[in-house]
């Protein structure tokens, strides 16, 4: 068994909302920021760039790394361990498109302090590292 290094994008507006999207298929029916695995060679950013233009059709620029998350619950839960490197955009436009039907049903702008339920462990993770502008808990 291997652990996985992924990013999480959060993606922030004008208002200060999150872009979110509801999982379909393995991660259903959870809530998430967007984000997926870190390919050989990729930085962190460009991995962020690279994903959330497949996933929702926006191009971010100058993605900034703010936190890491170990994500021991999905592990618990899954078996999968997955480590979540967070990292901040500034929504500069555009209209975010469902790319990938078959993976996210659904987009919704959220308040950060009213988050959806059911809402996915590394989503969670990252929002409160963001919030409570920490780069790592424990817990």
């Amino acid at each position: 068994m291997s652990v996985v290094v992924g990013v999480g994008v959060i993606i922030v507006n004008d208002k200060g909302e999150i872009l979110l999207g509801k999982r379909i298929g393995p991660h259903a029916p959870y809530w998430s920021i967007f984000g997926g695995h870190v390919d050989p060679g990729e930085t962190f950013e460009e991995c962020a760039i690279r994903e959330i233009q497949e996933e929702i059709g926006l191009t971010i620029q100058h993605p900034e790394v703010f936190g890491v998350c170990n994500n021991i619950e999905t592990y618990r839960k899954e078996g999968k361990h997955t480590i979540s490197v967070c990292l901040l955009a500034r929504y500069t436009g555009g209209e975010p498109k469902l790319m990938e039907p078959d993976k996210c049903g659904q987009l919704i702008w959220c308040d950060p302090n009213h988050l959806p339920e059911p809402h996915f462990e590394a989503s969670r993770n990252a929002i409160k590292l963001w919030q409570n502008a920490r780069f790592y808990s424990a817990s």
